[in-house]
């Protein structure tokens, strides 16, 4: 928009003299024509740095608020004034950079304007503009599902364990992602599958967790669960058993039976006598003692790693050695035993 008042006066003034043969002059009378100037155009661009916004809740104020920029160009070299408005929201600042809260807005398109002006108090140029920003519908937030992992039972030590999975619930849509991991063990099939077998050689009175992480969802979605594995139950050996031999055939038994007891210092030797019906008790007692003592003094074994037992008696006297791993149940020749104390 143009308000015209100024004029620039111009003077024409043409005198010529011409002669044709005889004298003559011609004079052009003096004129004045008044014209006005005229401001060149105010050029006017209004940009939003997002053309699109949301007012989700939760989601703090950065997301509903958008920065306009109004760039004039004033030939002239005037100052350029600005104002602002909107069809919604606020706007509380001038200037050609303002802030525009959009929060609180339902979904839809929203106008903001800029109306700048430059001149000289009597000369005014003016230009409009404005700009469109789309306040956006809140996505539904992301959710993890339930997982319930299902514990095995009647677990048994060395032998494979199962871990399984349900889900329900979480973000509709997604296709879940299963990533297991395991606190010890190996596990031996079903990684990324909703159930897992894990090997637990080796692994007798530890403690196995299984841990799922649920991927798909951008959130952390975990579950676990834990396991005990029992001691394993080792039984006891038989390493030899004989009856009335000479001495040196119950030494050589001896030496092999201590032989073998050295190689793992955690086994208990345990050493039977069945003695015969005819047998009495002092008999039987020096036998043991005999036994016992070529183990300890003559193979250099620990007292405590050995303990005598006296079975039930037999027709025939016999005598057992057996080899106790740590852990292993001990045997029972009998229901009833003595143990001799030495």
């Amino acid at each position: 928009m143009f308000r015209l008042n100024s004029q620039l006066p111009i003077r024409l003034l043409a005198i010529a003299s011409i002669t044709f043969g005889v004298s003559a002059s011609v004079v052009f009378a003096q004129q004045t024509v008044k014209t006005s100037s005229v401001f060149a155009p105010l050029s006017l661009n209004l940009t939003a740095e997002s053309s699109v916004v949301s007012t989700c809740a939760g989601e703090g104020t950065s997301n509903s608020h958008v920065q306009l920029n109004a760039k004039a160009n004033s030939p002239s070299g005037h100052p350029v004034h600005y104002r602002w408005s909107t069809s919604a929201g606020r706007i509380d600042a001038e200037g050609p950079t303002v802030t525009w809260d959009l929060s609180g807005l339902a979904p839809g398109y929203y106008q903001a304007f800029v109306h700048a002006d430059t001149g000289n108090g009597e000369e005014v140029c003016e230009a409009l503009s404005s700009t469109t920003v789309l306040v956006s519908r809140c996505a539904p937030r992301p959710t993890c599902p339930t997982a319930v992992i299902v514990c095995p039972e009647n677990v048994v030590a060395d032998a494979p364990l199962t871990f399984s999975t349900t889900l329900t619930g979480g973000s509709a849509g997604v296709e879940p992602i299963y990533n297991w991991t395991v606190s010890a063990g190996k596990i031996i099939e079903g990684q990324g599958t909703s159930s897992i077998k894990v090997d637990t050689k080796g692994l007798s009175g530890q403690t196995i967790k299984a841990t799922l992480s649920v991927g798909g969802y951008n959130l952390a979605c975990l579950a676990s669960c834990a396991v005990s594995i029992p001691v394993a139950v080792v039984p006891a050996r038989k390493f030899d058993e004989f009856p009335v031999v000479t001495s040196n055939d119950e030494k050589a038994r001896l030496d092999n039976f201590a032989i073998e007891l050295m190689t793992d210092p955690s086994t208990t030797a345990y050493v039977i006598i069945y003695p015969s019906r005819r047998d009495q008790t002092s008999e039987v007692k020096r036998r043991t003692k005999r036994i016992v003592d070529y183990l300890v003094n003559s193979r250099r074994l620990d007292a405590h790693r050995i303990v005598s037992m006296v079975g039930p008696t037999r027709n025939n006297l016999l005598v057992e050695l057996w080899n106790l791993p740590q852990g292993a149940k001990p045997p029972s020749p009998a229901p009833e035993f003595v143990v001799i104390q030495k």
